[in-house]
């Protein structure tokens, strides 16, 4: 199992930066790519920033050119850095990491975070 614990949300003006971090722990060993997805109230959640094991990474397109996601992998730790916030960033962010298995079968959505809340105020 792994445990995944997300920390730096807030509330902030429009236009401010927050940066997420995610913590792993547990059976680090089975993780491959990381990310975070959001979940804005009444809507679905949506994949904002991926990153793999590599460094490859993989943005939606409503955050391209504001929101960097890294990876420390000495410390099993996956970073947001959110810039030139909108109203429309607000959701609560959930950090997720994909488990594969000793054979290389993927699964992207096994493991999760608790959710931060981040709030964009205009």
């Amino acid at each position: 199992q792994v445990q995944l614990v997300e920390s730096g949300g807030g509330l902030v003006q429009a236009g401010g930066s927050l940066r997420l971090s995610c913590a792993a722990s547990g059976s680090i060993f089975s993780i491959n790519a990381m990310g975070w997805y959001r979940q804005a109230p009444g809507k679905q959640r949506e994949l904002v920033a991926a990153i793999t094991s590599g460094g490859s990474t993989n943005y939606a397109d409503s955050v391209k050119g504001r929101f960097t996601i890294s990876r420390d992998n000495a410390k099993n730790t996956v970073y947001l850095q959110m810039n030139s916030l909108k109203p429309e960033d607000t959701a609560v962010y959930y950090c997720n990491a994909e488990r594969i298995s000793g054979v290389g079968v993927r699964y992207p959505y096994d493991y999760w975070g608790q959710g931060t809340q981040v709030t964009v105020s205009s």
